[in-house]
């Protein structure tokens, strides 16, 4: 029986430690010896599997999806397998820190998969038409250091992140340009740049705080709450606004250097990417942004001055 690996699950798997690749290279020979030893989950067609990280070196807990051919198996997604306990944040840390949830496995799977399908139509079009906006995008952040971030800040990471991080560090704007490869130019933050802005943020909701102790509750002002995670900035070198993902909900929202008020974007992680990728495949049929290109830079119609018109040219299917 033949076990595939997708490269974007390799990729992405890699990232969760050195260990892993070892791992599944263990797991696919088991697979090839007996094809059903998965367990049928809720996934049409996808058998779920366990790793147990203690017996591999450098090597977390996973869950492994694959499908089952007659011919042939393909392993579909590999995640974090969630620990079966609520882990309380550290007893030093700030008011507002959440407690982590335990993550239902095929949930997180789904979004995985979603997450990396996006992001992977994203670059393939960077590649194929904007190779130096490709250039400028980061390695994916180890997951030690995307861990490391998850203690700093207190809150939980949301699946669809940390599977972002992990497939894209940060994005450092395309040279000369300074603009991101997101809508609007808009650029994927480092994870140094996501901290200093959530300190940054919650700093000065702190200072809210201790003049709304006196309001009423309809006087109280809220320009940041804990488990806001900062996401995008306006460019790579441009914190006066972004995008934040709330943990809590999962959706998506704005913020700003200027605390202005902004409308709930009612996007997830998941969707935002996904329409980006639309966008970049079919750009005729874009309607909230137009992707162009300047030179070897993807550049959108939106985020931009008058001086660079002339040099722009809308991006064909």
């Amino acid at each position: 029986m033949n076990v595939e690996l997708p490269p974007f699950v390799r990729d992405t798997a890699a990232r969760f430690g050195a260990g892993v690749p070892y791992a599944l290279k263990v797991l696919a020979g088991r697979l090839a010896d007996d094809p059903d030893m998965g367990r049928p989950s809720s996934l049409p067609g996808i058998l779920t599997v366990m790793v147990e990280g203690d017996l591999y070196e450098d090597c977390p807990d996973l869950a492994v999806g694959y499908i089952r051919e007659p011919d042939r198996i393909q392993i579909r997604y590999v995640s974090l397998a969630p620990s079966a306990e609520p882990v309380a944040p550290d007893q030093h840390e700030g008011p507002g820190r959440e407690q982590v949830q335990p993550v239902d496995p095929l949930t997180e799977a789904v979004t995985v998969r979603q997450i990396a399908d996006a992001w992977l139509r994203i670059i393939r079009r960077l590649q194929n038409h904007a190779p130096d906006s490709c250039a400028a995008l980061r390695p994916g952040a180890e997951l030690t250091a995307i861990a490391a971030l998850e203690k700093d800040l207190g809150v939980r990471i949301p699946t669809e992140l940390r599977t972002l991080w992990l497939l894209c560090g940060g994005d450092d704007g395309a040279d000369g340009w300074g603009s991101g490869c997101l809508p609007g130019n808009e650029a994927l933050m480092a994870l140094d740049a996501v901290a200093d802005v959530y300190r940054w943020k919650l700093d000065a909701q702190a200072d809210h705080d201790a003049h709304n102790a006196g309001r009423s509750e309809e006087e109280r002002i809220t320009v940041w709450k804990a488990t806001w995670i900062p996401v995008v900035a306006h460019g790579p070198s441009d914190s006066t606004s972004g995008l934040y993902l709330d943990a809590a909900t999962g959706y998506l929202g704005r913020w700003s250097r200027y605390n202005d008020a902004w409308d709930e974007e009612l996007d997830t992680l998941v969707t935002y990417l996904e329409e980006a990728a639309d966008m970049l495949e079919a750009p005729a049929l874009a309607t909230r942004d137009k992707p162009g290109l300047v030179g070897g830079a993807l550049v959108w119609r939106g985020g931009f001055g008058h001086a660079m018109v002339d040099r722009w040219r809308p991006l064909t299917g």
